[in-house]
């Protein structure tokens, strides 16, 4: 049962018969990984806080600095060289105290990741890097773990939800759409390249709205798709992405079921 205040606050979501009390309840009850808090995670924490998605675990090493403050809204000037986990849970305890925020503050690597996502229903992340994305891909694929993947820069940005797990040689894993990192000269940072700010917002809200359907069941997902946002254009699209049938991450499918 919901309480009088949960169904004042989530009242706009219980209206909603795609979600109703019953998704409201799975977002309460849902435990959600996100990694990366910095531009995209940021509107993805405020929205899958507000939402009321009961457990929010926030991996990210890095401090608070004062070129963030252009794109990175969760934080404020007063929260400049404050860890950003610390931070980013004080907005949330702001903005709806009855979610369980869990600080790691550490990086992601294939040492911990396991152990990271293994207590998480779903995985969400907003990183800056191949590598950090391919460790994630291979643990939600032996974790049965659905892994949604944001991307920006300049003023475009890509969305995709990663579930092979449930239908094996038909939806696609990460690296079905990205084989191998591109050498490391041809990897250019937003840091290096810049990024329009209003993007992180848009990606990471359209990024949330995919979690939390993921969560409740409602709509269909991307999985098997990837979105992909023209903010100079204005336009939006969505193409198929299938499965790799020589992706060595998916293969990972086979070894574990035999």
């Amino acid at each position: 049962m919901l309480t009088a205040d949960q169904t004042e606050r989530y009242a706009r979501h219980i209206l909603l018969k795609e979600i109703g009390a019953q998704g409201q309840h799975k977002l309460l009850k849902a435990r959600v990984l996100i990694v990366g808090a910095g531009g995209i995670g940021a509107p993805i924490v405020q929205y899958l806080a507000a939402a009321g998605v009961g457990a929010i675990g926030l991996v990210d090493d890095d401090v608070v600095a004062l070129s963030n403050l252009q794109r990175q809204i969760i934080y404020g000037t007063g929260d400049i060289g404050a860890a950003k986990v610390d931070a980013a849970e004080r907005r949330i305890a702001a903005l709806n105290p009855d979610i369980a925020v869990e600080k790691h503050r550490v990086r992601l690597d294939g040492a911990n990741a396991r152990d990271l996502i293994a207590n998480y229903d779903v995985v969400v992340e907003g990183v800056d890097n191949f590598e950090t994305r391919f460790v994630l891909n291979s643990a939600s694929i032996d974790a049965r773990k659905p892994y949604l993947s944001s991307a920006i820069g300049r003023f475009t940005g890509q969305i995709a939800l990663f579930t092979p797990y449930v239908d094996p040689g038909v939806l696609p894993c990460y690296r079905c759409l990205t084989p191998q990192a591109p050498p490391r000269e041809d990897q250019i940072t937003c840091a290096e390249e810049g990024v329009i700010g209003p993007l992180t917002g848009v990606v990471g809200a359209l990024a949330a709205m995919e979690a939390i359907k993921a969560i409740t069941g409602a709509g269909r997902t991307l999985a098997g798709r990837l979105m992909i946002y023209d903010g100079l254009q204005s336009e939006i699209r969505t193409v198929a992405l299938p499965a790799d049938p020589a992706c060595k991450d998916c293969a990972r499918l086979n070894e574990n079921t035999s």
